[in-house]
């Protein structure tokens, strides 16, 4: 059993070697460069988050720190926006994007995804005094209730779609949103499960509810990847697989989705 690790980090280099030769161009120059390039909203507690001094934490963060490593190259991040994440993507301004993203049959329709990690559904963000006011979905569709939102995911996407009668606004900054709940500034959040709960933990004030029973089926995050080298996926899937059998996943998830 000790031998174990050590025989995937030699099939990992194995394989590696043996693409390099006849790589793609996305791969080619990512392994001559030694550079990874990430782009990531960073404003999603607990998956990216960029902190005060430029810097990056969190779960995916962690991942994809690791994935890099594997490729012998370094991290250099790229802040984007979720209404231009598709399109940098697509724009060649990186080449994995990463932060929470849901995983869609619209954006697996344009670009690749890895596996799906962190089970989730869409749930509220409210001031903990209010919660009992909040118990459907009717609850929270009504012309009293101020739901804020960040633009350009799937979170809009859902406030527009089923909360028509509430009163809407727009704030381009999602980490600093749950604070305006808190300050009564706004009523409600959509937001997803992890994300609710980190910051219910993080302020008295503030309460994640539908968490035993989301508002949506059961989804997932993935990291994004655009689809212009067959090589630069299979490399990808490759090391996501490698991490996930040497515990490497499951440290991060114990680290920040506990």
């Amino acid at each position: 059993m000790p031998q174990i690790p050590a025989l995937l980090a030699a099939a990992g280099l194995s394989f590696l070697m043996s693409v390099s030769a006849q790589a793609g161009p996305r791969l080619d120059h990512i392994m001559q460069n030694h550079v990874l390039r990430v782009g990531t909203p960073g404003d999603y507690q607990p998956f990216a988050i960029r902190t005060a001094d430029g810097q990056y934490k969190g779960h995916d963060i962690d991942v994809i720190e690791a994935m890099a490593k594997e490729l012998g190259a370094k991290v250099e991040y790229v802040q984007t926006s979720w209404p231009n994440l598709m399109k940098d993507l697509q724009a060649d301004k990186f080449d994995v994007a990463v932060g929470g993203i849901t995983r869609t049959a619209a954006r697996i329709g344009q670009i690749a995804m890895l596996p799906g990690y962190a089970p989730f559904g869409k749930v509220a963000l409210v001031r903990k005094e209010d919660q009992s006011k909040f118990k459907t979905l009717a609850d929270l569709n009504k012309s009293s209730v101020r739901v804020i939102k960040n633009p350009g995911g799937t979170n809009e996407a859902f406030v527009l779609a089923n909360l028509k009668q509430a009163t809407v606004s727009t704030h381009d900054k999602n980490a600093e949103i749950p604070a305006l709940i808190a300050d009564g500034k706004g009523d409600v959040m959509i937001t997803e499960t992890y994300e609710a709960l980190h910051y219910a933990k993080d302020n008295p004030k503030l309460a994640a509810i539908f968490i035993d029973h989301p508002l949506t089926p059961t989804n997932y995050l993935g990291f994004m990847l655009p689809v212009d080298d067959a090589d630069y996926l299979r490399v990808m899937q490759f090391d996501w697989d490698l991490l996930d059998k040497r515990g490497v996943l499951g440290a991060a998830k114990d680290r920040w989705l506990k």
